[in-house]
């Protein structure tokens, strides 16, 4: 659940800037680039942040622990992955 929150924060995010980048008069396209360029800072630090608190957790707990720190730690790379490149695609082809 909060791999799907971090992957919804994420689109949120990308999605924000890129209405502001319309509301400043760049076409849709450009503003989609630039909109993922303005977020990508924020989502990286948020998920690396995340990712290191994983690998804590996985090297210095029990074994219960080790499950969620490994689950949270594949959640946060998958939804990275997706917030990036997924919807990066989708809008792209909604677009045109």
């Amino acid at each position: 659940i909060l791999s799907i929150g971090m992957a919804v924060d994420a689109n949120i995010l990308i999605f924000e800037r890129t209405k502001e980048e319309i509301k400043n008069g760049l076409s849709k396209i450009s503003a989609i680039e630039e909109g993922f360029r303005r977020a990508w800072p924020s989502i990286r630090d948020s998920n690396i942040s995340t990712i290191i608190t994983s690998i804590i957790l996985y090297y210095f707990t029990s074994s219960f622990i080790k499950g969620f720190a490994l689950a949270l730690l594949i959640g946060v790379i998958i939804s990275m992955f997706s917030a990036i490149t997924i919807t990066r695609t989708l809008l792209r082809v909604f677009i045109k």
